[in-house]
């Protein structure tokens, strides 16, 4: 088996929320057929789908979420807000890094994560 791995995200309007995370990302979302694709370096591609009407998705709270490592946490929470995500949880500091839980335009978890170059000690 030769299998690739991939995302794929429900979504009631998936040209709508790939281009949030593409304008989010810095990078250009493209159609294939009905669904769109934004290819995102390691860690594969996350494909955005309309469900079916005969077999609907609902949205769910879940745990797994995306999570976005950047640079700058401050930036990547305004860019997120500015584009029309929501804060769940503010900005904090972990020992691997500062990180913040948002939701997509859609409500879906987001984890913005600035890792640390070097992991806290614990004291």
């Amino acid at each position: 088996m030769n299998a690739r791995p991939f995302w794929v995200l429900a979504s009631n309007n998936p040209a709508e929320l790939a281009q949030f995370y593409a304008a989010l990302v810095t990078k250009e979302a493209f159609s294939r057929g009905s669904t769109w694709v934004l290819q995102l370096e390691a860690a594969g591609d996350l494909v955005f789908y309309c469900p079916s009407k005969t077999r609907p998705q609902p949205a769910q709270p879940g745990r797994l979420a995306l999570c976005l490592q950047v640079l700058q946490l401050e930036a990547a929470i305004s860019k997120a807000l500015a584009l029309g995500g929501q804060c769940l949880e503010p900005a904090r500091q972990e020992n691997f890094g500062r990180e913040a839980w948002l939701s997509d335009p859609e409500g879906n978890r987001l984890l913005l994560l600035e890792p640390l170059l070097e992991p806290l000690k614990e004291l």
